[in-house]
């Protein structure tokens, strides 16, 4: 369960913002998206694979 305190005076929007950014960080909503179709394992580690290859050619770019 996700606590978020609120200061006295505090806006409820930047409240709202922190609860997000927190939600955000559990992965829930990304592990419910994955959940709903079934992917083989073999097609899940080429995703992977070819993610991996891509964030390192970005890095060697930055080099």
């Amino acid at each position: 369960m996700i606590i978020i305190p609120v200061k006295e005076g505090e806006n409820i929007e930047r409240a709202l913002k922190r609860f997000k950014r927190k939600f955000e960080k559990t992965g829930v909503i990304k592990e419910l998206r994955d959940r709903q179709k079934f992917t083989k394992p073999s097609v899940r580690r080429r995703e992977e694979l070819k993610k991996a290859a891509y964030v390192q050619g970005l890095q060697q770019q930055e080099d």
